[in-house]
């Protein structure tokens, strides 16, 4: 693990923050002593939120109704109707 000293970091801390992502975590010392350590952040999973996401079962139930060239004040109209 590298260890670097508060002037070190004030001098060139984004380049000690870039150097974290290869060298792991570094830590910084006042006087020798241990007060802090920067650390890499790991990469979150991209995951596709809206592949991932659910119909709720309304609107599923919307989808199938609907045809091509189907006018949405038309569904919206006979909806009302029903209530």
């Amino acid at each position: 693990m590298k260890s670097i000293s508060i002037r070190e970091l004030h001098e060139k801390a984004g380049e000690w923050v870039r150097k974290s992502e290869k060298l792991g975590a570094i830590t910084v010392t006042d006087r020798g002593r241990a007060v802090a350590r920067i650390e890499p952040v790991e990469a979150a999973p991209t995951v596709n939120l809206f592949s991932a996401h659910k119909l709720r079962r309304g609107y599923a139930r919307m989808l199938g109704s609907l045809k091509r060239g189907t006018n949405s004040t038309q569904l919206d109209s006979e909806d009302r109707d029903r209530m």
